[in-house]
């Protein structure tokens, strides 16, 4: 055995050591010279069932595939990148689509039969590409649960936040927004009122109307509490069974009076639907409070605007009453 067939036999026993299976093309004519036998007998088929052409290969790859094999074939062979290199499924005879990846150059561009000689390696990554699949999947699936999870949150965030009448902030969210609010009133030196506004007789309509008579009287005055202040700015809520709170920054208490007045007004035209097609009417007594030397937390505040608020009903109801600075 001379020295071509030695090393001959170490790089077939170096090639099926690395589960590599080398082939040959010949570009100009398409023969292939040498047939990767060793992937086709993994896959099935027979030695004459493997094809003698490169078009007729084509037959076995997934219709997915072939562009991309076609576009880094031309890429190497107009001289854009250094080696072929591609993935690609096959068809075994079984009908399994299974990956392969497939490496090549083309070894005789210099001489004056250049681009003829193709040669490389092929070898199977099924189990790689099952496993990156299967990740793939996993990721999905962690994506999918992760946005249902912040779906979820944000839902117990609203459940915690929202009273669930009216839609509105409920008390737990007043005391947390009123406290920030405050603070940050008090940092930067500026106005913050508040108003408390409460439906009179609010009993009466529930013994007369029945229960979902007054719920259709607190969410319309939930939504004429809300018609009345600035979306952006100002924060409505439901401290109580029939009782509402106004958080206003920027707004000092003459403003927080004039607002207050148009509310009490607003309600009091306000036409609510009744059992038996009645039509009946509510009004509201509101108490404001505005931060001052001696009001200085919200804690303060709400006291001030409970007091005012007892004031308005002392004084007749359907009023609105601020206390002295």
């Amino acid at each position: 055995m001379d020295d071509f067939d030695i090393n001959k036999e170490r790089l077939e026993l170096a090639l099926e050591a690395a589960g590599l299976d080398l082939w040959e093309n010949n570009l100009v004519t398409g023969e292939v010279t040498r047939k990767v036998s060793k992937i086709f007998a993994e896959l099935g088929y027979g030695e004459h069932e493997s094809g003698a052409y490169m078009d007729e290969l084509f037959k076995l790859i997934h219709p997915d595939d072939i562009p991309v094999i076609r576009c880094a074939v031309e890429s190497h062979v107009a001289g854009d990148s250094a080696q072929y290199r591609c993935e690609f499924r096959i068809r075994a005879k079984d009908g399994r689509w299974v990956w392969f990846a497939n490496y090549g150059k083309i070894m005789d561009r210099h001489l004056e039969t250049s681009g003829q000689r193709f040669i490389g390696v092929t070898f199977n990554i099924d189990d790689r590409k099952r496993r990156e699949a299967e990740l793939s999947a996993a990721n999905r699936k962690l994506v999918r649960q992760n946005a249902l999870l912040e779906k979820m949150n944000l839902m117990l965030q609203s459940l915690a936040t929202t009273d669930p009448l009216t839609g509105i902030a409920n008390r737990r969210q007043i005391m947390e927004v009123g406290v920030s609010e405050v603070q940050r009133a008090l940092r930067l030196a500026h106005p913050l009122s508040l108003l408390v506004a409460d439906i009179d007789l609010f009993k009466q309509v529930n013994d007369t109307w029945g229960h979902p008579t007054g719920d259709r009287v607190i969410c319309a005055v939930a939504d004429a509490c809300l018609r009345s202040v600035r979306s952006d700015v100002d924060i409505v809520g439901r401290i109580g069974g029939e009782e509402f709170a106004l958080i206003l920054p920027e707004t000092d208490g003459t403003n927080a009076q004039g607002l207050a007045e148009r509310l009490r007004a607003t309600v009091a035209a306000l036409p609510i639907s009744a059992a038996e097609n009645a039509v009946l009417s509510v009004t509201l007594s509101i108490g404001v409070a505005t931060l001052s030397p001696t009001c200085t937390s919200f804690r303060d505040l709400l006291i001030q605007a409970d007091r005012a608020l007892y004031g308005a009903k002392d004084s007749g109801r359907n009023c609105v009453h601020l206390l002295p600075a």
